[in-house]
């Protein structure tokens, strides 16, 4: 309606000018000169006018453009203080002001809803300039995870971490991929996703980062869980049978004594025979019943567990061993009233089985030493370590150890570390090594 009479205001004028024009004419063609007189001055004021009137409007328009080039949509134009001739293009520029400011307080809106969004979720995320590596995005929750405060190219990352680096460089949009994030303290695997955008003519990667360390220890965990189940079942119902009607058959053999000549050591070979299948038969049994252990811990008897009393109890209870191998246990709590709601039995043999692991990676050092620590970082999660200054473990063997039935150790039944990583994932932490083959182990667990 605004453009409307602005445009009408325009016609007239230049109806008007047209009129006088054509009256300027008609008066010239008849030669009626004296009265151009009075016409051309009516001419050159309105020709004036509407010029004064097309640069007062330009210049008006110009500022608004500049306005709009700026985003001042805070600027007003005023309307009923303007000449009556601007009136209506001031109101129209206010109108359009109003209708741009809307628009982009509801987009400040949406960037600061989606904002908030990006930093409440737990997946981190990144975005980055495909052809200079600049970073556009890079929430909280991937900063925590990486320990990054700042990045600035996606480049720079290959400084800090290069494997990650690398495989984010390689995942192509719509895929997939789980890789290892490397710490300075710790490792964990992150289910990494791609995707693509293009805006302002820049091509843009997307990549959410998810942690998926402990979710995939607890369904690795729950499948070992369901295999040793499978078989400890199968293994103790074929060997109970057999071990039974090993006994039987022993005793009908004895009743049978008198029947049977002894002299050609038939009697001999038979128990014998019987003696080994019952030997082994019970032998399996108990395998079948060790492994059994991993799956009978369920339930925890949680209670406040006070880290000092734990070292207390391993140093009173390992003391003898450490004298008798002369091996030096240093114990660093900094906070001795730093607890944890735990089962104090299960986590304590947690830490006799890493101790005497410990014990036996030390034993060829000529200064042997086991260090036990506790801390309490920022987030409020609790850390113990078990810390040694042993043989170290090979790099390709770090993601075995944990598997049940494997075994560094000749004699080992695979069973401690596995047992102990069930424990502390019932306490809702986690268990880690770090480890430099030569230099010693540490194994780290983390609660809360």
């Amino acid at each position: 309606m605004i453009y409307k009479k602005f445009e009408w205001r325009i016609v007239l004028r230049v109806l008007l000018l047209f009129i006088l024009l054509s009256a300027a004419a008609y008066l010239l063609v008849n030669k009626w000169y004296i009265y151009l007189v009075f016409i051309i001055p009516l001419i050159i004021y309105q020709v004036i006018e509407f010029i004064n009137f097309q640069r007062k409007a330009q210049k008006e328009l110009s500022q608004f453009v500049e306005a709009v080039h700026y985003r001042d949509f805070s600027r007003y134009f005023e309307v009923k203080h303007a000449p009556s001739e601007l009136q209506t293009l001031h109101q129209g520029f206010n109108e359009i002001n109003t209708t741009f400011k809307i628009i982009s307080k509801e987009k400040e809106m949406q960037y600061q809803y989606l904002q908030k969004i990006l930093e409440l979720v737990e997946t981190g995320i990144l975005s980055y300039d495909l052809e200079t590596g600049e970073i556009g995005w890079m929430n909280e929750s991937l900063k925590k995870m990486l320990q990054l405060p700042y990045l600035k190219t996606f480049h720079s990352l290959a400084r800090r971490d290069h494997d990650l680096y690398t495989d984010i460089k390689n995942l192509q949009p719509g895929e997939s991929k789980i890789a290892k994030a490397h710490l300075e303290k710790e490792t964990f695997k992150i289910l990494l996703s791609a995707t693509a955008f293009q805006t302002d003519n820049k091509k843009y990667k997307l990549i959410a980062f998810q942690n998926v360390n402990e979710a995939l220890d607890e369904t690795e965990s729950k499948a070992w869980q369901k295999l040793l189940s499978v078989m400890t079942h199968e293994i103790m119902n074929s060997v109970a049978p057999i071990s039974s009607l090993a006994e039987t058959l022993k005793k009908r053999l004895h009743l049978s004594t008198s029947q049977i000549s002894a002299n050609d050591g038939s009697l001999e070979d038979l128990e014998i025979g019987i003696d080994t299948i019952k030997r082994r038969s019970e032998g399996l049994f108990k395998f079948a019943e060790t492994y059994r252990n991993l799956n009978k811990i369920t339930t925890l008897n949680l209670q406040k567990v006070y880290i000092r009393d734990l070292f207390a109890n391993i140093h009173k209870l390992m003391e003898p061993t450490f004298e008798q191998k002369n091996i030096e246990l240093e114990i660093i709590l900094k906070n001795p009233d730093l607890a944890l709601e735990a089962d104090p039995n299960l986590l304590e043999q947690v830490l006799i089985n890493l101790v005497v692991n410990a014990i036996e990676a030390v034993k060829e050092k000529p200064n042997p030493e086991i260090i036990l620590t506790a801390s309490q970082s920022l987030n409020r999660k609790i850390t113990i370590k078990v810390v040694d200054n042993g043989s170290g473990i090979h790099e390709e063997l770090l993601d075995k150890i944990f598997i049940p039935f494997f075994s560094t150790k000749k004699n080992g039944s695979g069973i401690g570390l596995s047992l102990c990583k069930q424990i502390v994932m019932l306490h809702r932490g986690t268990l880690q090594v770090q480890s430099v083959r030569g230099k010693g182990s540490a194994f780290s667990m983390q609660f809360g």
